[in-house]
């Protein structure tokens, strides 16, 4: 029978944060692998844990995963630490994990601390609905297109940034999406905690007199619905209603739910659309 992987999340800056959960499973398992065994180290050493560490990391995880799927198939039980908050967030360990279901492996998840849900509900901004982004790519053609996408994104959006990069992002984001709320936190669960609500302007303007320092959530505003609902109805008004039933006949549609499909694209009764189509034919 193989053994178990099992995802333990650990704090995020708080130790009181470390689960009762969490601490029996590392103590229990045997192997821990963890992104940066340096930093886990002290974390083991608080809780007293002495279960074997190896590393886990960006550098070594698909050669690394595949050594590891051996030695659960082998019965081995093995914990997954990322260096603050869940792992296989915005982590390698998602490799590991696509890896044991292919293998049938038993994967579980120890819920905990995560620095994208901490800063969302601290935000003031909706969380109905919302997408995490993580970090934006390096590559610039990449990061274009992402960009792109997320200006048209009516959730609330949530990425991660360091120190060194945070300004040059806010330019692009304000630059791409305009202006928009957002909330940049910072030392999250940490005595100096840090939640900054403000606008994409006012935060390009702070942090370009203050330098930043520590790693930063950002939660950003959506695109609104009515602005949204606004540019498509500009977009079919550049239409005529022959091009407009045409699009969507191309898609399939029989002209009676084409027609209906237009009228409500439109903000008009069906009535208005068909005589139109019938009075020019």
């Amino acid at each position: 029978m193989p053994g178990t992987l099992y995802l333990c999340a650990t704090p995020i800056g708080n130790l009181g944060d470390m689960t009762p959960r969490v601490v029996e499973t590392l103590q229990t398992v045997d192997l821990i692998a963890a992104e940066d065994t340096r930093n886990s180290i002290k974390l083991l050493n608080h809780f007293e844990i002495h279960t074997p560490m190896t590393s886990y990391h960006e550098y070594n995880k698909v050669e690394k995963a595949h050594q590891l799927v051996g030695q659960l198939l082998n019965g081995q039980n093995i914990a997954l630490i990322t260096d603050a908050g869940t792992p296989a967030i915005s982590d390698p360990g998602e490799v590991l994990v696509q890896m044991c279901q292919e293998q049938g492996i038993p994967v579980t998840s120890l819920p905990g601390a995560a620095a994208c849900i901490t800063a969302l509900t601290l935000s003031g901004l909706s969380t109905r609905r919302f997408c995490f982004e993580g970090f934006l790519p390096t590559d610039k053609k990449e990061k274009k297109e992402i960009l792109k996408e997320l200006a048209l994104e009516s959730r609330t959006m949530v990425l991660y940034e360091a120190p060194h990069h945070l300004v040059r992002t806010l330019e692009e984001l304000y630059e791409v999406l305009g202006e928009r709320r957002i909330t940049l936190c910072r030392e999250l669960t940490k005595k100096f905690e840090t939640v900054f609500p403000t606008t994409l302007e006012g935060a390009l303007e702070y942090y370009k007199e203050q330098e930043p320092r520590g790693e930063y959530v950002l939660v950003l505003e959506g695109r609104s619905l009515e602005d949204k609902r606004k540019e498509e109805q500009d977009n079919w008004a550049s239409m005529t209603i022959e091009e407009h039933m045409a699009f969507y006949e191309k898609q399939g549609m029989d002209p009676k739910t084409a027609m209906k499909q237009v009228a409500k694209d439109r903000g008009v009764g069906k009535r208005e659309i068909y005589g139109y189509l019938h009075g020019n034919q």
